[in-house]
């Protein structure tokens, strides 16, 4: 049952964030917990603070204002005191130029009595980058900024 719940509170995170509300996303998180992005880039780094986090995911809507995440699988494992979430996922968005990209990935994420304590995410980082390459290319300095850290 208490996999089920997880299953469920994932897919409504996810929702939020296809709806471009991180907010239920934020509001996940422990007090002391780490939210790693895979890559070198201005959307990669790891973030520890809500203010950098928040920071980082209108950084993600300003880059992709439409990305949208189609669930393929919910991996849940462990007990509410120890949670470990996979999820993989086909991903969509069109930059901020219209050009329509196609992506995969997972995020893996650890629960401690339901609140986010890490959260690792895993993209295709090669079509990642070349998303941002292109939308720099097409005058979208932030494409190319420094990582959001802290």
């Amino acid at each position: 049952m208490y996999h089920a719940i997880v299953r469920s509170r994932i897919r409504a995170l996810f929702e939020a964030i296809n709806r471009g509300d991180a907010e239920p996303v934020l509001a996940q998180f422990a007090p002391r917990f780490e939210h790693v992005f895979l890559g070198s880039h201005a959307l990669g780094g790891s973030r520890r603070t809500l203010a950098a986090t928040r920071r980082w995911y209108e950084r993600l809507y300003r880059l992709l204002p439409d990305i949208r995440f189609d669930l393929v699988m919910i991996l849940v494992s462990g007990g509410p005191w120890n949670t470990l979430v996979t999820i993989e996922w086909n991903e969509t968005n069109s930059g901020t130029d219209g050009v329509r990209t196609y992506a995969t990935g997972i995020h893996v994420v650890q629960l401690r009595w339901g609140k986010t304590v890490r959260m690792v995410i895993c993209p295709d980082t090669v079509m990642l980058t070349a998303t941002l390459e292109r939308l720099a290319g097409k005058g979208h300095e932030e494409a190319l900024a420094a990582p959001i850290v802290g």
